[in-house]
């Protein structure tokens, strides 16, 4: 029987993990350089079969521009959209302004914000009624009122901000408020009369319409509220430059004179796709700090 010294079996077990060290190393270098996939989510404020259906030209097109397989993973709740990302999960979400600051203070500034649509530099909510007595803000003081998601921007946020601009108090003005949970909910709860009134997004308002899905000359508009900042695409601050560059690029290319393009911008409700800023937003984050909607690392 062959013997070993202890010296001499230091030194092989020395070796022996030296080149499993650099077996590891070389490995993990591998998979760094492998393409894989770019984990993509968005707020559910429509239903979740329609966010699928509008997201899958856009995430073969960024297959294409990336390399990466793109796979979308639909979340519950605005909540679990920030949450996700801060964590990991997701490399990629659809977010609204409130749900963009919301993350951003959560991760402490670990979030970055790409691009987002033309449309999003002005987008308006809107205040829907059947209620023939209701023709301004003032007129919901004891009625009942539908916002959308609580963390919702255009659903929520915002209204709920200009009626306080109007001194209408939601919370000891209005005689209820409910929250439906996206915005195609909320015209269905006040076309279905469970509600006097409903604060929804302008661009989920004019799809429903166009398609037909409500009659605006039974559900009618009454206000529609001054532009502000909105949706936004955003990626974790640490994802690689390169691959943030891929994405970004992407997006800004868009053009309607291609047949993808159209599709994709058609879907999106979007006639361009531009760059933004932590900065677009700040007005958000002030109206949801005096609303008492945002409170540090929330």
């Amino acid at each position: 029987m062959r013997h070993f010294s202890p010296l001499r079996m230091f030194k092989t077990i020395l070796g022996a993990t030296a080149a499993a060290g650099l077996m590891f190393a070389a490995i993990t270098a591998a998979a760094q350089n492998t393409p894989g996939v770019l984990r993509v989510s968005a707020i559910p404020d429509e239903a979740p079969t329609e966010l699928q259906r509008k997201f899958k030209p856009l995430g073969d097109y960024l297959a294409k521009a990336t390399g990466l397989k793109v796979e979308f993973t639909p979340v519950t709740d605005y909540a679990a959209s920030v949450e996700g990302l801060i964590n990991k999960k997701i490399d990629m979400v659809w977010f609204g302004g409130f749900t963009f600051v919301q993350a951003n203070v959560r991760s402490k500034g670990q979030v970055t914000p790409l691009v987002q649509r033309a449309e999003d530099e002005k987008f308006r909510s809107v205040f829907i009624t059947t209620n023939k007595d209701i023709s301004k803000l003032e007129d919901l003081k004891g009625k009942t009122l539908s916002f959308g998601s609580e963390s919702s921007t255009s659903g929520h946020l915002m209204p709920r901000s200009f009626l306080l601009g109007a001194k209408v108090d939601p919370d000891t003005d209005l005689k209820r408020i409910a929250f439906s949970g996206a915005h195609d909910a909320t015209v269905a709860a006040v076309a279905g009369g469970k509600v006097d009134a409903g604060a929804l997004n302008i661009s989920v308002w004019e799809k429903l319409v166009a398609e037909k899905k409500v009659d605006p000359a039974v559900v009618r508009v009454f206000y529609t509220t001054p532009g502000y900042f909105d949706y936004n695409w955003s990626v974790r601050s640490d994802m690689n430059p390169a691959l943030k560059k891929k994405i970004a690029d992407a997006f800004l290319a868009l053009d309607k004179s291609t047949p993808e393009g159209k599709e994709i911008l058609d879907l999106q409700r979007a006639t361009r796709f531009i760059p933004t800023k932590v900065g677009n937003y700040a007005d958000i984050e002030k109206a949801a700090t005096s609303a008492g909607l945002l409170k540090e690392g929330k």
